[in-house]
């Protein structure tokens, strides 16, 4: 299988204090990866350092057949297109609409006019499930569920090959969650055409195991398991059993 993601020997230092510990794991193109671990075990670095914004202490990453380290600052930037991401409380634009939380990315990036912005924007709106009367609200008029399909709607628009979602069910009622669960497993099959990869930093594993394809657990810097989600259920980890017994 194609691999979107490979961590090679990757170590990251701050200091004295080693936060990511020699990984090695990669992330199948076209499938749901998450990546689960207690606070602190290091998600957030590591989805740093796919996304270019931290550099190793040592080994590589290759995104998307790319060597991160090869980049310099403008061509990350241009780099980062390839990503969308959808943060842990939305983090929309207060004094914008949904829509132009939407079209703000195609106005700053594309060269669409703006009959082509408004059509493929309500396009997006539309594909996520957000009702057209929350078209123009702000988003303290939405809640918290529509808020993240206004989020995905964004994070959408340039066409990203490679989806991250940084806690997407935090804060979340357990209704809210299987929409918001549910939501990312319809973008990725709906995306199939192009291989969308989606990545999940998680630490909530009822709500993240139900879609994913595969699961890589972190703890300590360390990946201790990383296996297909059904294999994943079955492991004998003590850590992991007692991460998925909670």
């Amino acid at each position: 299988m194609e691999n979107a993601v490979e961590v090679i020997n990757l170590t990251k230092r701050f200091g004295e204090h080693t936060v990511l510990d020699n990984l090695n794991f990669n992330i199948v193109r076209g499938k749901i990866t998450t990546i689960l671990g207690f606070s602190g075990a290091g998600k957030s670095t590591l989805m740093k350092h796919i996304l270019g914004l931290l550099k190793p202490t040592s080994g590589m990453l290759r995104v998307l057949d790319t060597d991160l380290s090869t980049l310099n600052r403008v061509g990350l930037r241009e780099f980062r297109r390839n990503f969308g991401m959808l943060f842990q409380y939305a983090a929309l634009f207060d004094s914008m609409t949904s829509f132009e939380n939407v079209a703000f990315p195609l106005r700053e990036f594309t060269k669409l006019n703006e009959a082509e912005i408004k059509d493929k924007g309500f396009k997006l709106l539309k594909s996520v499930g957000l009702e057209e009367i929350s078209y123009h609200k702000l988003p303290s008029e939405l809640s918290g569920g529509m808020r993240k399909r206004v989020g995905l709607a964004r994070a959408l628009a340039l066409s990203p090959k490679i989806m991250l979602y940084d806690e997407p069910t935090t804060g979340l009622d357990p209704i809210t969650t299987n929409m918001v669960n549910e939501l990312i497993k319809d973008t990725t099959d709906a995306h199939k055409d192009i291989g969308l990869t989606s990545i999940i930093i998680s630490h909530d594993v009822k709500a993240t195991l139900k879609i994913s394809d595969y699961v890589a657990f972190l703890d300590h810097g360390k990946i201790i398991e990383h296996r297909p989600v059904d294999e994943f259920l079955e492991s004998k980890e003590p850590l992991v059993r007692r991460f998925l017994e909670l």
